[in-house]
């Protein structure tokens, strides 16, 4: 069996004024490419996972290295998969939007000794391998914003809890999955609006997120179970509410996570994609989210960008 090398990268871009040295005035888009001195040739930024890093952490982190630039992932590209010697590598990418259109913080290394931020036009004919065009091809150039939807982490069996189940925390699997997640939303959303069905399972779920930037969670009757938790008089209500709820934020166009149950997560994803015009997933999906997983709802100018799950 072939070993296959697991790395990331993104294509990170950003809005310029094309040829505004020249008084046209016309927006254009640039991407970022690196110089890579040992094999003397320019590529997009990325690098190996590290081992037990999860690879969404990977992609971030090796932008930052490589370039300076230190920014949230958007929707998902097309991955990059070749032979490699005898293993084969496998490169996933994001997108990632600059806003700022300084120079980053750069500094040459061994590694990396040129970064290059060239007009979009330019970039297929500046990349050293075809294959990675492919990747510039699945770039749509427009900012997006996340909504995040979460499935509360761990918290044990339900039968096993004796008194009344809104109160059930994380277990140890749990605890250690929430704090994982304060990183991995924080790769798409460094700060957010946090709401959570008020189980004590969720707003535990989002705890070290809020706590990394400072936010709070904010407990929400809407995203609890049908005949918990709050006045909502019956279940067709409570969906109509967290429809409701979900058409707000989508609406209000910032970034948000609502740490929701198995339940009724898939209600809020399919009140997502339908106020974005799109459909949603399959009900239910395969294979199912787990605990601690959650989907990222690219979100741009009322349309849907993108729209991905993971696991941490």
């Amino acid at each position: 069996m072939t070993d296959l090398i697991l790395a990331a990268g993104a294509v990170a871009w950003r809005r310029v004024a094309d040829g505004a040295s020249r008084g046209t005035g016309a927006s254009g888009v640039e991407i970022l490419l690196v110089h890579r001195p040992k094999y003397d040739d320019w590529s997009l930024p990325k690098g190996k996972r590290e081992p037990g890093e999860h690879i969404l952490l990977t992609a971030v982190r090796e932008v930052f290295e490589e370039t300076g630039v230190r920014s949230v992932l958007g929707p998902r590209l097309p991955p990059v998969e070749y032979a490699n010697g005898a293993f084969r590598k496998r490169i996933d990418y994001w997108s990632m939007f600059s806003p700022d259109e300084a120079d980053s913080g750069f500094t040459p290394s061994h590694e990396v000794d040129e970064v290059s931020w060239l007009p979009l036009a330019q970039v297929r004919q500046q990349l050293t391998y075809p294959r990675d065009a492919a990747v510039i091809a699945g770039l749509r150039p427009r900012a997006t914003v996340p909504l995040i939807l979460l499935r509360h982490a761990s918290a044990g069996q339900k039968e096993n809890w004796p008194t009344d189940d809104e109160s059930r925390p994380l277990d140890a699997k749990g605890e250690v999955d929430a704090v994982a997640l304060a990183g991995l939303l924080s790769c798409f959303a460094p700060s957010a609006k946090i709401l959570s069905s008020p189980a004590l399972r969720c707003t535990e779920s989002v705890g070290p997120y809020a706590a990394s930037f400072g936010g709070t969670v904010d407990a929400e009757a809407t995203l609890a179970l049908s005949g918990r938790s709050g006045d909502l008089s019956s279940g067709t209500n409570r969906a109509d509410a967290l429809t409701d709820l979900v058409r707000g934020l989508v609406a209000a166009g910032r970034p948000a996570v609502l740490c929701l149950h198995r339940e009724n997560l898939p209600k809020a994803l399919t009140a997502a994609c339908a106020a974005l015009g799109a459909p949603a997933p399959p009900e239910p999906p395969d294979p199912p989210l787990p605990k601690a997983g959650f989907w990222v709802v690219h979100m741009a100018d009322g349309e849907l960008a993108g729209l991905e799950r993971y696991v941490p």
